[in-house]
């Protein structure tokens, strides 16, 4: 079982991949804003037919979350609006580089400072050396 959960987020991120590139493909065609709205609304549907037929939660405790819980989708509408710009100009793997970097910079603060109720690991020097290398994965991605 542990296998399956460090293949997840592998599949995750080829599903990912492939988003960037029909997402931009669509923004091309459509529109940045209205790709995007597409893109959340088919995302939208398929997961409200997966909470009727398969759902085992409870949606009306959702007035009952810190309101901070709330605002993932949000940042999901920005992470796919910012992809639907960029991945046409920089390309897929550029995109995702800078993507990657960015997660793991926050994650890395996030980690830090233990925020949102995650476990405190304090940056060290192997952190900050793999953070360093990300930034030039990102500079030598994006130089022509």
């Amino acid at each position: 079982m542990k296998w399956v959960m460090a293949l997840l987020p592998l599949i995750g991120g080829l599903a990912v991949a492939i988003q960037a590139s029909v997402n931009g493909g669509l923004g091309k065609r459509i529109g940045s804003l209205e790709a995007s709205f597409v893109s959340f609304s088919i995302g939208t549907l398929a997961l409200l037919f997966l909470v009727i037929f398969f759902g085992k939660g409870n949606l009306l405790a959702v007035g009952q979350v810190p309101k901070l819980q709330l605002i993932g989708g949000l940042l999901g509408a920005v992470y796919i609006f910012i992809m639907v710009l960029v991945v046409p100009q920089l390309g897929v793997a550029s995109s995702l580089v800078a993507v990657i970097t960015g997660q793991l910079i926050m994650g890395a603060i996030m980690d830090h400072f233990g925020l949102l109720g995650g476990k405190q690991i304090p940056f060290d020097s192997k952190r900050l050396v793999a953070v360093v290398l990300f930034l030039i994965a990102v500079y030598l991605f994006n130089k022509k």
